[in-house]
């Protein structure tokens, strides 16, 4: 069994496998006679293949339990995939480069703050929504289309903070 401590979330340990999505640290200029802040084009949202086009969607996830236990990480081949919580929820992140097999020694984990979101690249492994201490909403910017875009890669992962 892989076992993963996770570590607090940061754009540069998270740029191989995607986009931290954060208000906090990205440029904003004034619109609305300049009564809203516009953080800008914060991840690059990836719709690929025949069809394909981008959903906005709610999740609503239940929170685990530490350490958290994996049998398997999935990956959306033809589009990325965004996750922003709406209330301050905290979650953790697991991930591993895209590829056809997964090296364990490449999977990484991640805590979010509550403030941050994660846009996952095409291609890029990652866990299912795993959010701490409450139920969650996420907002989630994900492809729609044809074809198949989940896999599932069997791994055993234990992971705690």
């Amino acid at each position: 069994m892989l076992r993963l401590k996770a570590k607090p979330l940061c754009a540069e340990a998270f740029a191989p496998f995607g986009d931290v999505i954060d208000a906090r640290t990205s440029d904003a200029f004034p619109i609305n006679a300049g009564r809203t802040q516009r953080h800008h084009d914060l991840a690059k949202v990836q719709t690929l293949g025949a069809n394909a086009h981008t959903l906005i969607n709610i999740f609503v996830s239940q929170p685990i339990t530490l350490p958290l236990q994996l049998t398997f990480l999935e990956r959306h081949p033809q589009g990325s995939q965004a996750f922003i919580p709406l209330h301050g929820e905290r979650f953790v992140v697991v991930v591993a480069p895209p590829g056809d097999q997964i090296d364990p020694e490449s999977v990484r984990a991640f805590v979010t703050d509550g403030r941050q979101g994660v846009n996952y690249a095409a291609g890029t492994w990652h866990a299912i929504n795993s959010v701490l201490e409450r139920e969650g909403e996420f907002l989630v910017v994900d492809r729609g289309g044809e074809g198949n875009n989940c896999d599932e890669y069997p791994l055993a992962i234990e992971v705690t903070l």
